[in-house]
């Protein structure tokens, strides 16, 4: 299920108060380097600069409980990794690939 989606800004302090206005909430994470609001059981987080995954557009993320199974599914129907599962801390794990059009998806979970 898509529960996440990662936008690529690149002024943190305005998309914030765009975001906010747009969802009527405050954000539950707002850093220098992550802004993430949670509504209506969804996360909709703000990455400047595209973040180390250098993102240029929206990502979607689907929640999995099998990260790593994930992954090797979609890569051997045709995906291909783009960032390998990789821990972000507190417990979250994500990765990226693309399919076969060079669309950018993501895979979430949480231990």
């Amino acid at each position: 299920m898509i529960k996440t989606v990662l936008h690529p800004v690149s002024d943190l302090a305005k998309a914030k108060a765009v975001y906010a206005a747009l969802l009527g909430v405050e954000p539950r994470t707002d850093g220098s380097y992550y802004v993430g609001f949670d509504t209506e059981g969804q996360h909709i987080g703000l990455v400047p600069g595209g973040g180390p995954q250098g993102m240029t557009s929206p990502v979607a993320y689907w929640h999995v409980t099998d990260i790593e199974a994930t992954l090797a599914e979609v890569t051997s129907a045709g995906a291909t990794t783009k960032e390998p599962v990789r821990d972000v801390g507190g417990g979250r794990l994500v990765a990226t690939f693309t399919d076969p059009d060079g669309n950018v998806l993501g895979l979430i979970q949480d231990r």
